[in-house]
This record gives structure tokens, sequence and C-alpha cells, in this order.
């Protein structure tokens, strides 16, 4: 966005010049104190905003003025400093329910974000399509603003809030240029959730809303399609049991009159809707705690178990039938999910697991965990009752956990790959944090208590978060951040050290960095993308396969290929995809791995062999933005045998982006 003189930009607008100039004036006051102290108030700028947001306008100065709000520090000191990890669901939830200055605050960012999207500011650390896709959520969730009257609650905000923010976005949908609105949302909830992810309340919020405007056949364009029907069957009325969704008293009185082959009925079209989402609707808990009292052998079928899951749910039956006693209510609907995918796993089968989910049963919560788990959950069930059934999400989706807002790639990386990996050893660590408010992990021979350390990388608590990970990160980041200090000065990378004694035994002992780590200049870098090749490239390596996932870091491009920053991600596996081209598997924990780094490199989450929760790329694609990665030293091929050409274009992807000028 080209920097006008105000002048001009109060023409262009059409905002009358009584409004725009105590902004502007507001602007360069906070721009001159930020020049002396650093951080300054920000009321007087806000004040001065308010009063364009009632018109088109108004909004079109506020737009025109992105760079100015930017270049005063207006978000300073704030999450919105940040606006690659904020949050769709959080910020509908600010922009409608917020206080008055939070409420302003964040829809200046999204005008920002409007901005971004549409290429007339560039903003150093999000993308123009990141933001398009936090828009288009974030519209999902308010579409009753655009379509509908105001609410009550709307109608009563102090200032006439709420018709400050209904007029935002009719404005947001104007610029975004849908001509379908509809389809395009239900496209977003498709491929948000071709990725499986553990937290889906937004999901289902945006889902809800979509079937509010359904209800009003003229608010929006477009004929409904099937996929918005199947997204609303499947939280709404997913059996014919529940088609016109009655509410559960009524439900449970249609089943107490239900034969047997009604039940079985229900019961697969309970499994179907599930699976073919990721969404469970809240009838389904009732359905399962129906079935305990009356036919438990049908629980396989509801929970759309295979041969292997179901073997596993009929060896630990009275575990099994416990975790649904104590887990699963209207209020923890998905973690028939969590369930589900955790017996498909055949994890129980490891001789560990079983006990320690007895454990987790059983466990009494210290008062610091109960708290946290109140305040983001709330009170309708027990902290435990949270606390167990996104334990079971989460050993049922290992690569569905995300870090929302939170800056701590590398725990959430952990979590992900002991779930993965090692569930025992997730949940001895998530008793330790849940019932002492306390982890204790070793380095090099010493113990590190969490307790007794600081602050880490993250100053807030999550509050966006799956409850195992609102529990542990804050610890967890803590203890990284301690075994990063330790491991200073010793002229090479920390993490070589770090991320083995972080994240387990199978983490690979050899460790290969891109960069030099005083100067940010390449090293040697076609020997890194050669040894990349030899350790991990089934052609080059003896066609050995991953066998444990590996910690690896990336640099992150946006669309225009600018470096972003540097973010943790698990290698997974590497395979021929179905058009038999090579590609790396990888799980990344920041809630949305469709990203488009540049140079035509996109990453692909579903239609290229992804299993749910991975991202994948092409080899060399992949290897242009790598610049960490470990290995098996015993396991590695002979990097001279990787092609040249090859190597060549993974290099120039590379130097074309984020190694430009190192």
């Amino acid at each position: 966005m080209a920097k006008a003189n105000h002048e001009s930009e109060n023409q262009s607008s059409g905002a009358p010049v009584e409004l725009v100039k105590p902004l502007d004036a507001a602007l360069n006051r906070l721009a001159e104190r930020n020049t002396i102290e650093g951080v300054s108030p920000v009321f007087e700028v806000i004040d001065a905003a308010q009063p364009l947001m009632f018109s088109p306008e108004g909004l079109e100065a506020l737009y025109e003025r992105v760079p100015a709000i930017e270049a005063a520090g207006f978000f300073g000191g704030s999450d919105w400093d940040y606006p690659q990890t904020l949050v769709p669901s959080l910020a509908a939830r600010t922009v409608r329910h917020g206080e008055p200055a939070a409420t302003m605050v964040e829809s200046l960012s999204q005008i920002r974000l409007l901005a971004v999207a549409k290429g007339d500011y560039t903003h150093a650390s999000i993308s123009a399509e990141h933001a398009h896709h936090f828009l288009a959520q974030v519209l999902a969730l308010n579409l009753d603003l655009v379509v509908g009257d105001l609410h009550e609650s709307d109608r009563l905000r102090p200032d006439r809030l709420g018709y400050a923010v209904q007029n935002l976005y009719r404005y947001l949908l104007r610029h975004l240029g849908y001509d379908n609105l509809l389809e395009h949302l239900v496209a977003e909830v498709w491929r948000i959730l071709a990725q499986r992810p553990v937290q889906v309340d937004g999901v289902k919020q945006m889902v809800t809303q979509i079937a509010v405007c359904m209800e009003k056949p003229d608010a929006l364009d477009g004929e409904v399609s099937d996929d918005a029907l199947q997204l609303i069957n499947a939280v709404f009325s997913p059996t014919e049991g529940c088609r016109e969704d009655p509410g559960f008293n009524v439900y449970t009185e249609r089943l107490a009159e239900m034969d047997d082959a009604t039940l079985l009925q229900e019961a697969i079209s309970f499994a179907h809707a599930m699976h073919s989402t990721g969404l469970v609707s809240a009838y389904m808990p009732v359905f399962v705690r129906y079935l305990r009292g009356r036919w438990n052998a049908l629980i396989p079928t509801a929970l759309g178990l295979s041969y292997t899951g179901a073997d596993a749910f009929n060896c630990y039956p009275a575990l099994i039938h416990t975790l649904i006693d104590e887990a699963l209510f209207p209020e923890t609907s998905q973690c028939a999910y969590g369930l589900a995918m955790m017996l498909e796993r055949g994890i129980l089968y490891a001789p560990s697991v079983a006990p320690s989910l007895w454990r987790q049963i059983r466990l009494s919560l210290c008062d610091a965990a109960a708290e946290k788990i109140v305040t983001v959950f709330g009170s309708s069930r027990s902290p435990e009752c949270f606390l167990l059934a996104d334990v079971l999400n989460v050993l049922g989706r290992p690569l569905g956990i995300g870090q929302g807002n939170y800056p701590t790639c590398q725990s959430t990386r952990a979590l992900s790959m002991w779930a993965y990996n090692m569930p025992a050893e997730l949940l001895r660590i998530l008793a330790w944090a849940a019932r002492d408010d306390e982890i204790v992990m070793r380095f090099e021979g010493n113990s590190i208590s969490s307790r007794e350390l600081g602050t880490g990388l993250a100053t807030e608590p999550p509050v966006d978060v799956d409850a195992v990970s609102l529990l542990t990160v804050p610890h967890l980041d803590r203890i990284y951040f301690e075994m990063g200090r330790r491991s200073i000065g010793r002229g090479e990378d920390p993490h070589k050290w770090v991320n083995a004694e972080f994240h387990g035994d199978h983490v690979g002992h050899g460790f290969r960095i891109a960069v030099d780590v005083f100067t940010g200049s390449l090293k040697d870098f076609e020997g890194f993308v050669r040894d990349f090749y030899a350790a991990y490239h089934p052609f080059y390596n003896g066609n050995i396969p991953v066998i444990s996932p590996q910690p690896a870091g990336i640099a992150v491009t946006d669309s225009a290929t600018r470096f972003l920053g540097w973010h943790a991600i698990t290698i997974q596996r590497l395979s021929l995809d179905p058009d038999e081209v090579m590609r790396v598997y990888f799980f990344n924990p920041n809630n949305d791995s469709g990203q488009n780094w540049g140079q035509g490199i996109v990453t692909s989450t579903q239609g290229h062999g992804e299993r749910f929760g991975e991202a994948s790329l092409p080899v060399a694609e992949f290897a242009s933005r790598l610049y960490v990665f470990h290995y098996d030293p015993l396991e590695k091929g002979e990097p001279s045998g990787v092609p040249t050409d090859e190597v060549n274009r993974a290099m120039q992807l590379a130097q074309g982006s984020w190694a430009s000028g190192r």
C-alpha cells in the first residue's frame, strides 16, 4: 500500500475531514512517543478511530492508514503485534464480546489483515494467503452479522459498538469479493477438517453459523451444497433418530423405543458421520452412554472400528468402558473420535499404555491445574473429565495437536512425538504436570525442574489449546529454554544437544545445520542437502524408512518468498505418492499446514497420500526450506551418490528465497 499524504487520503476515502484529522494527529503523537519510550498508550488512537467505524468511508480511511497505524507502533507489546499467531475463534469472541478497547484493536487488526490479503500492505510476519484464510474463518464465525439483524447483546454494547462491528464485517465481505460466500466458507471448513485437528470448537461454530444462514434462503447467494449439508448433519443430526435435532431428552426417549435393528442403523450412521468429517455430534455420547446399559457389544460399531480397533476394544473392555463413563459427555463429544482412533492405532497393546491410562483415570488434579482447566473449559464437567477427554483426543490424533497462538512449536512438537511414538511417556509427563504442577527432565545427567525456572519463550498461558497442552506446555517451554541456555557457548547450534535430550533417545545423534550460528550465512549448503538425501531419501539411503519421527527445522517463507522465521517440525516419513513422486510427509504444529511458501511450493494436506494431520512436499521442495535436521550417522547412504540436478534444484529454490544474501 503506497503511503499517500493525509490530504489526498482524506479525499480518496471520502471520510469527513473532522473525523480523520484527530486520528492522524493521534497517530503522529503515538509514533513520536514510541520513538522515545518504545511503548506508549494507544487509547488516544482508539478514541479517534472509533467514529470512523460507522461508515464505509470511515472504514476506507482506516484501511488507507494501515501503514501509519503499524508504523506508529499501535500493536506493539500485544498479541496483535504477531498476526501470524492470532486465532480466528478468539478473534471472533474478542470482536463480539471483548472490552471496548480490545474490540477496537481487534477491528483495526482485521482491517490490517484485509490490506495484507489484498496485497495492499506487506507485513513482515504474515502472508497474504494466511491473512485471507484467517479472515474467511472470522467471517464464517460472524455470518449472522453479515446476513441478519443484530442480536440484543450486540445492540446493547456501549458506544454502539455492535453496529460498528457489523459495519466492519459487511465491509470485509465486500472487499474480499466472495461471489458465493457460503460455498467459500464451506470449502474453508473442509480444508481445515482434512487435517483432523484436535481442537474443533471453532470449526463447529463455523458450521453452526452456516446452518443458521441456510435457514434464511435469501440471505446469501448460491445453492446449498451437499458438502454443507454433510457438515451440518454431522454436527446436529447425524442419524435418523435425531434428524431434526430434537434435543437430548426427546432423543433419549426415542432410543428406549428402538428395536435392535434400528439401534444398529443408528450406530452405523454415527460412525459414518464421525469418520467422514472428523466431527462428532453431541448426540453421539447420549447414544453410546445409552448402549452402556443395553448393548455394550454395539459400541465398536458406533465408533466405526475396524478389526484392529474392535480387537483392542475387546481385549480391554473394563478400561474402555471406564474411559467412556468418565470422559464421554455432550460437552466432550469429540473424544469419541479420539477414542476410536486411539483403538485403531493399537497402542493399547504396548504393555505400559493401559496401566498409564488407569493412572490417568484415577488422577487427582492439583489446584493450579484444575483452575487452568476451569478457566478455559468451564465447569459444566469436572476438570478431570475435560483432561481425560483430551488425553483420548491427543493419543488418537497425535498429528492434530496445534500450538494455537502460543509461540512454543518445540514443546507442541514434543507432545505430538510422544503421543505418536511414546504414549506412556506422554502420560507420565502429563501426570506430573496435572498432579504436582511440575515436570522434571534430565539434561546431560542433571535434573531440571520446571518449578525452579522462570518463563520460557511464552509469557502468557495458552487459552486456545487442548487440555493436555494447556497443562504441560508452560512447563515444557521453560525446560526447553533452560536446556538451550545450558548449551550456549559450545560453538554450535544448541539444538544439537537439546533435541535429543528433550524429545527422547529415538532422536538421531547425527546433526546437520545449513547456516553458521554466529553469522547466519550458509555453511556447506551443498553438503547439507546431499547429507539430507543420503540420510532420508529411500533411493539413496539403502531403502531404510524413517523408523521414528525426527525433529527438524524449516525456514518459513510466504508466497512472495520472504523469510518469516525458523519453525520446528517433525519429519514423519518419506514415500512415493499416488503419482510416483517421492515426498516428505511432515507434521507442522501450527494448527494449519496448508501454506504457500512461494516459487510454486504449496504444502499439501490432502490428495497426495497424506495421512490425517500430515503436510507433504516433493523432496527437493522440502529440502529447499530445511535448515536443520537430525539423522542416524550409522544408517546413512553415500552423499556423492545423490544426483547433482536434484541437489541443485533444492539449492536454487533456497537461494531464491530465504537463503538469498546468506
